[in-house]
C-alpha cells in the first residue's frame, strides 16, 4: 500500500473516485474542499495499489493534529471496493504518513452511516482495534423517506395555517434576500453568524447547482423563511434553517419542511435535519431535537475519534 499527499494536478482522479465510492460525498469533491484552501494545511492523502486508486483521505494538518477535516462537517476514508483488510491497511499507510510530517494525533470525524450508498464502517473497527478514542458524539435527526415517522399535529397545523395565508413555497435563486433574513436570526437568536457567508455559499451553488439549492416560504414577495439543501449520494441535508417573526406565526417553516420532504420522497433515501447537539456533543438541545421528531425523524449520531500517531 502507497500513500500519495494530494495536488492539484490530481483533481480529476480524486473527484472521479469520490463521486463512484461507497461512501463518496459532495463535501469531499475538490471543488468544495478547495474554495476555502487558503485557510487550511492540506494534508489530503491518495492510497494506491500499484498504480490503482483504492483511497482517500480528506485532511488538514494544524500544528501536531491532523484532522479530517476542520474545514468539513465530517471527513474520513473514502473507499470503494476496498475490504476490511485494505482498509485497515489504508488507514496505517496514513497514519505512518502524517506522523511522518509531524503529526501526533488524528482527530477523525466519521462520516454518519446514512450517508454511505453501500455500508463502509470498516474504518471505525480499524480505529478501534488500533485504540482510537470516541470523544464527541453529536445527535442529528434524519427522516427515512421509504419509512418515515409520524407527522405530529403540530407541524401539520403549521402547514395548513401557512397554506390558507397564502404562503407559497419553491426553490429560489433570492439567496442576498434570504441571507439577510437567516444573519439576522442568528444574531438576535445565537449572537452567531453563518458559516459560509453570501459570497461563498453562491460560489458554492454555482459550483453545484443541482446538489446545492435554497428554497423559500414567501408571501406578496417577502422572504418568511429558507432552507438551504446539499444533497449527496443517498441524503438530502437541511441546512441554514431560519424563519423571521412574521413567519414564525404563519408556520412559514413547518409548510417549507413538509413541502421539501415530499419532494425529495423517491429521490433520496434519508432527509437529514442535522444537529441538536453542542458542547461537544454533551448538550442536547430538547426544543430543537424535539421539532425535528415532529416531522417524523430519528435519531442519527456523528461520531468523533481521536487517534494517538506517535
Amino acid at each position: 500500500m502507497e500513500v500519495r499527499p494530494y495536488e492539484a494536478s490530481l483533481a480529476g482522479a480524486w473527484n472521479a473516485f469520490n463521486a463512484g465510492a461507497r461512501n463518496g460525498h459532495l463535501l469531499f469533491d475538490r471543488g468544495f474542499m478547495d474554495y476555502h484552501a487558503d485557510r487550511f494545511a492540506d494534508a489530503s492523502l491518495m492510497a494506491f495499489e500499484g498504480e490503482r486508486l483504492v483511497g482517500l483521505a480528506p485532511a488538514n494538518l494544524s500544528g501536531e493534529t491532523v484532522w479530517s477535516h476542520q474545514g468539513l462537517t465530517f471527513g474520513g476514508l473514502v473507499v470503494d471496493e476496498a475490504r476490511a483488510v485494505e482498509v485497515a491497511a489504508i488507514l496505517d499507510a496514513c497514519a505512518a504518513a502524517w506522523a511522518g510530517r509531524g503529526a501526533r494525533k488524528l482527530v477523525y470525524k466519521a462520516l454518519p452511516s446514512i450517508y454511505h450508498r453501500r455500508p463502509a464502517q470498516e474504518d471505525l473497527s480499524s480505529l478501534f482495534r488500533r485504540g482510537a478514542r470516541l470523544v464527541r458524539r453529536d445527535l442529528g435527526t434524519a427522516i427515512d423517506l421509504t419509512e418515515p415517522g409520524p407527522v405530529s399535529s403540530r407541524r401539520a397545523r403549521g402547514a395548513r395555517k401557512a397554506a390558507g395565508a397564502g404562503v407559497t413555497f419553491a426553490r429560489s435563486d433570492r439567496w442576498s434576500d434570504y441571507w439577510a433574513v437567516l444573519e439576522s436570526v442568528l444574531e438576535a437568536r445565537h449572537g452567531a453568524a453563518a458559516t459560509h457567508s453570501l459570497a461563498e455559499i453562491t460560489l458554492l451553488a454555482g459550483r453545484f447547482p443541482e446538489a446545492i439549492t435554497l428554497h423559500t416560504a414567501e408571501r406578496e414577495g417577502e422572504v418568511l423563511a429558507g432552507v438551504v439543501m446539499f444533497r449527496s449520494g443517498p441524503v438530502a441535508h437541511a441546512q441554514y434553517i431560519a424563519t423571521g417573526e412574521a413567519g414564525r406565526a404563519l408556520g412559514a417553516l413547518d409548510g417549507l419542511f413538509l413541502h421539501l420532504i415530499e419532494g425529495e420522497r423517491g429521490l433520496r433515501r434519508w432527509f437529514d435535519f442535522g444537529h441538536s447537539t453542542t458542547d461537544q456533543g454533551h448538550t442536547l438541545n430538547e426544543g430543537l431535537v424535539r421539532q425535528k421528531e415532529e416531522f417524523g425523524g430519528g435519531g442519527v449520531v456523528h461520531d468523533v475519534y481521536e487517534l494517538d500517531l506517535a
